[in-house]
């Protein structure tokens, strides 16, 4: 009697059994080409920019490229915009110390600013994040209830609120 032949069973990929894989580890594959394209070793300095430089720095600046010539350590180009370069220009050797503590050696010797438009770069894709404004100082409420109580006295309305207004001016504390 013939032998019927065996089906082959199609069996569905296999699973990896370690459960959930974080987002980053799923793209590090896929980043580490174009970083690398760029000088950085590990897609870390772009995708983490904001904690390493803090939030101040990374609201008017990003890394574009790391370029390695002979000497120990690369030149980090940094893009920013004309009116946040002096600013950026300061905080050069803060930046150099928090890249280099974040790879773990000294990476990054020199920080190059480079000035573009508002915009960015690349067509305009990446645009430049405003810093949050700060919330406006108010008066100590005592001593300004004990100046509006030396005013019931004052009948007209108008100049009643225009005083207010400028005892509010004068007790809100400025910057020196």
């Amino acid at each position: 009697m013939p032998r019927k032949p065996k089906q082959q069973k199609t069996e569905p990929p296999r699973r990896r059994m370690r459960g959930f894989e974080t987002a980053a580890a799923l793209l590090s594959r896929e980043l580490k080409a174009p970083a690398e394209k760029r000088g950085f070793g590990e897609a870390k300095l772009l995708t983490h920019w904001p904690e390493i430089v803090g939030e101040d720095l990374a609201a008017i600046a990003r890394p574009v490229k790391i370029t390695y010539g002979r000497g120990f350590g690369g030149t980090l180009v940094v893009l920013t915009t004309g009116a946040n370069a002096p600013v950026l220009e300061m905080q050069k050797d803060r930046i150099v110390e928090r890249v280099n503590a974040t790879y773990g050696y000294r990476a990054v010797a020199h920080v190059h600013i480079t000035q573009t438009a508002p915009t960015g770069f690349a067509e305009g894709q990446v645009a430049f994040r405003k810093a949050p404004p700060k919330p406006a100082p108010k008066p100590d409420p005592a001593r300004l209830a004990r100046v509006l109580e030396g005013m019931e006295g004052i009948e007209d309305a108008g100049l009643k609120q225009a005083l207010a207004r400028l005892a509010e001016n004068v007790l809100t504390p400025r910057k020196a």
